[in-house]
């Protein structure tokens, strides 16, 4: 943590001196471009603007390396990343404003500042100016020229009056002539081309001649006339050559005010000044953008990198407390953020945060520790409950379902979520019973009800209480049921057997005196009686046998059912008893079609084929009498009749379907294989309780199914499976690796 802070400190450091820079060498440059005023060529300007082209450079770069992170961030979803992305823009843009609208302004004002510096006024002066002094110049240039020429044509006129003239007579008349000229003349010679004084006139001296060059002289004689200025002695020289004289020129000077001339000259020179910045402005302007842009520059990526390193630690502590903050959301309590050093409000939520979290993550572990021991309670809990038989259900204390256990859902056929569900929407037969409890007062009520559930009819005995707290304040109910069915089956099945017992005992004693005496009667009196009334007695007397011979019949159905003979159980085939069963079903049905599948196979069972030939046979026949009470309700046109039937093995288990697609099976379907429950009029209701009773004899199985060969075709159909168990050695694989029957995954 110490290392952390005193690289931060290192940081922050390097930060403000790199933006300290940018103005002192913004500064530097000013003064070595304007108070020093050094040359182009100098060194420490040199070394300045490239210490500026440095910084721009350094600078630059790692703004532009600062931006590349910040947006690698934001493509990336970090947090804090968007904050961060606005801070900078804030600051930059509070950067680059006052920037640009100070540049805007300081063109403008340089603009009209150059505007009034060269405006038509300015230049008039400076014309005028220039003018007077050019006039001042030209006037004594003009006046010397004239004297000059007017001495020059007096002694050329001397000399051709006399004709000859010695150097003394040309002094003389130099003074002559020099002191009729009325504007004066300081001096003046006579000298020759070589510029050798040869005369020179009065207060002419010798220590005042300016000898003049000879480039001056040959352009005297080429243009007649030569001024020569002398700014320094502040005179003009006049060259004219001599006509009269062979190789002679004048030379005179006259004086003249040294400072006036002086000023016509730096007139001049202001004027060709003025002109070239005139003709020079828009470079001017285009320099003070430039320098201006570069001292901007230096300013603004300053002021950027400023701006970058302020938002950094704004938004770099809210960043973190953001990422913080999603891993606090994904549960993960160990998170800290670093703390930032001070007493601002970022450090101290930062404190803050980490002091949350540490407060969170013991309140987190007394609740697991909490959640963890109510789970092993609630384990126990249902592991008792599932384990028991008997149906549980949790009610809260507005009767909607809170908890049930595994025999509650395969008794009420749960496949779905129920929790949160009124009780009495769940298990609507269960809504008059839980309806007394809350209404009576009572703790606990108890009723057997019953409930249909996927074709099954369904005898429950429910227990219901309520479940109150130790204030004996409601918290709910507890439902609690079994499946008597089974036993309310036996029950009945054990009560109709003492019945069928005392009635074939009570019945078939006196059946067969009766068939003797109608029988003896017949004898007897037949003899005695006319045609007509012997006809009569022999057909009252064949209903009475006949009538007997069938009261035997439902005795003998009595006493199978009473009394079950034990099965003689051997190996036998089961698919040799079933084809017998089938071909007697054939023949007795002709109007039915039945199709029998994977009867061919061995599959070998201990059991007696003669119930197993009996019980099948009454399946069979069933099922064509259901085909039968169909057409008797009506059916459409191009109905057939049809039972199919077919052997497969399950596992251990020879499986006998028999579907037929006749009326198919009431929704009590469950109470088919109860004593006298029949869906027939002629049906006695024993079939399916003594078929049901020889399977299981035989430690099988018997269940009625809905067809679902036949939904299709708009017919409802039934089908009986039939399970028994096969023979150890008819589960013996064959000796090619195959089983010798057709096995159905």
């Amino acid at each position: 943590m110490q290392r952390l802070r005193r690289q931060k400190r290192v940081q922050n450091a390097a930060t403000l001196g790199l933006v300290v820079l940018g103005p002192l060498l913004a500064l530097a440059t000013f003064l070595i471009l304007g108070p020093l005023d050094q040359a182009a060529t100098s060194i420490g300007l040199r070394l300045i603007l490239l210490a500026d082209l440095v910084y721009v450079l350094a600078v630059a770069a790692l703004v532009l390396q600062r931006v590349a992170q910040m947006v690698a961030a934001r493509r990336a979803h970090s947090a804090g990343s968007r904050l961060h992305l606005r801070l900078t823009g804030v600051f930059v843009l509070m950067a680059l404003i006052p920037t640009v609208t100070v540049a805007i302004f300081a063109m403008l004002t340089v603009n009209v500042g150059l505007e009034g510096w060269f405006s038509e006024r300015v230049r008039q002066v400076v014309g005028s100016s220039l003018a007077a002094a050019q006039a001042y110049e030209d006037e004594h240039r003009r006046d010397l020229a004239q004297d000059a020429r007017a001495l020059a044509g007096f002694v050329d006129a001397s000399r051709r009056a006399r004709g000859f003239m010695a150097d003394g007579q040309v002094r003389e008349v130099l003074t002559q002539g020099q002191s009729q000229i009325q504007r004066g003349l300081r001096e003046a010679y006579v000298i020759d081309s070589s510029g050798t004084l040869r005369s020179r006139g009065e207060r002419s001296y010798l220590f005042d001649f300016e000898k003049p060059t000879a480039a001056q002289i040959a352009m005297a004689l080429d243009q007649g006339l030569l001024i020569i200025p002398d700014w320094d002695n502040n005179e003009f020289r006049a060259l004219v050559p001599l006509e009269a004289f062979v190789d002679r020129l004048v030379y005179v000077s006259r004086t003249v005010d040294g400072d006036i001339l002086n000023l016509l000259d730096e007139t001049q020179e202001t004027a060709r000044l003025y002109k070239q910045l005139e003709s020079e402005r828009g470079r001017v302007l285009f320099e003070f953008g430039l320098l201006y842009l570069g001292f901007a520059v230096i300013l603004i990526l300053a002021a950027i990198w400023l701006g970058l390193w302020f938002a950094e630690r704004l938004a770099r502590p809210v960043g973190r407390l953001t990422s913080a903050a999603q891993h606090v959301g994904t549960g993960n309590l160990d998170v800290q953020v670093v703390e930032e050093e001070g007493e601002d409000e970022i450090a101290q939520l930062g404190r803050y945060f980490n002091q949350m979290t540490r407060q969170l993550k013991g309140q987190r572990q007394e609740l697991l520790d909490t959640n963890e021991q109510i789970e092993r309670r609630r384990r126990m809990f249902d592991s008792v409950l599932s384990s028991v038989t008997s149906g549980v259900v949790g009610l809260d204390a507005k009767g909607r379902v809170a908890f049930v256990n595994r025999s509650a859902e395969r008794l009420l056929d749960w496949h779905e979520e129920r929790q949160s569900v009124a009780l009495e929407v769940a298990v609507p037969e269960f809504g008059a019973l839980f309806e007394r409890l809350r209404s009576s007062g009572q703790e606990v009520v108890q009723e057997e009800i019953k409930v249909s559930r996927a074709g099954r009819l369904e005898n429950l005995l429910v227990r219901m209480s309520t479940r109150r707290s130790d204030a004996q304040r409601l918290e709910g109910f507890v439902v609690a049921f079994d499946d008597v069915t089974d036993l309310v089956a036996a029950q009945r099945m054990a009560a109709w057997g003492d019945v069928a017992r005392r009635i074939a005992h009570e019945i078939k004693n006196p059946l067969t005196p009766i068939q003797l005496s109608a029988e003896r009667i017949k004898r007897k009196f037949s003899r005695h009686l006319d045609e007509a009334n012997a006809g009569d007695l022999e057909q009252l007397t064949g209903v009475i046998v006949r009538q007997t011979n069938d009261l035997r019949r439902i005795v003998d159905e009595f006493s199978k059912f009473a009394r079950m003979p034990e099965p003689q159980r051997r190996e036998e085939n089961i698919s040799s008893i079933l084809n017998d069963a089938v071909l007697l079903q054939r023949a007795g049905q002709p109007d039915v079609t039945i199709t029998l599948a994977g009867a061919d196979a061995v599959m070998t069972a201990d059991l007696d084929a003669t119930m197993i030939h009996q019980a099948l046979t009454n399946l069979i026949k069933n099922a064509g009498e259901a085909t039968e009470s169909l057409i008797e309700r009506g059916v459409p046109d191009g109905y057939a009749p049809r039972i199919e039937i077919t052997l497969d093995r399950h596992g251990p288990m020879a499986e006998i379907r028999i579907a037929d697609n006749g009326i198919g099976l009431p929704e009590d379907r469950a109470r088919l294989f109860e004593p006298y429950v029949t869906t027939r009029e002629k049906g006695t209701g024993l079939g399916l309780p003594i078929v049901k009773k020889i399977i299981e004899e035989h430690g099988g199985s018997l269940a009625l199914e809905t067809a679902p060969q036949f939904e299709a075709a708009n017919h409802a159909g039934a089908m009986a499976v039939v399970r028994l168990p096969l023979t150890p050695e008819a589960l013996r694989p064959a000796a090619g690796g195959e089983t010798d029957v057709k096995e159905t995954v």
